[in-house]
């Protein structure tokens, strides 16, 4: 952390090196931090975590291209639906009090 740390504070410090240097060097030394970190037990853990997660995305069933838009055509459809509903609801709600109130004829 200390390390990291360091890295990305040389990086403001020293505005007037070279973009491409300062750059290189906070990839090199966050790199050297990541491999400093995969040392200890905290790091493998980590490590360990994200390994399992891609290998559960793999086992994942994704969609088909025609079963994402058919989906996509169904949600945009309801909400369509429900859009109107809503304002036909208010419709009818704002003619009922406008009625109650006096302000319709």
């Amino acid at each position: 952390l200390l390390i990291a740390v360091a890295v990305m504070a040389a990086f403001y410090i020293y505005p007037e090196q070279s973009m491409l240097l300062r750059v290189g060097g906070l990839l090199l030394g966050g790199g050297i931090a990541v491999a400093i970190a995969l040392q200890t037990v905290k790091g493998r853990n980590i490590w360990g975590f994200f390994h399992g997660a891609q290998i559960e995305v793999r086992k994942v069933v994704w969609p088909t291209r025609q079963e994402t838009v058919q989906t996509t055509l169904i949600v945009v459809l309801v909400v369509i639906l429900i859009s109107i509903i809503l304002w036909l609801l208010d419709m009818f709600l704002g003619w009922t009090i406008g009625s109650l109130m006096g302000q319709r004829d």
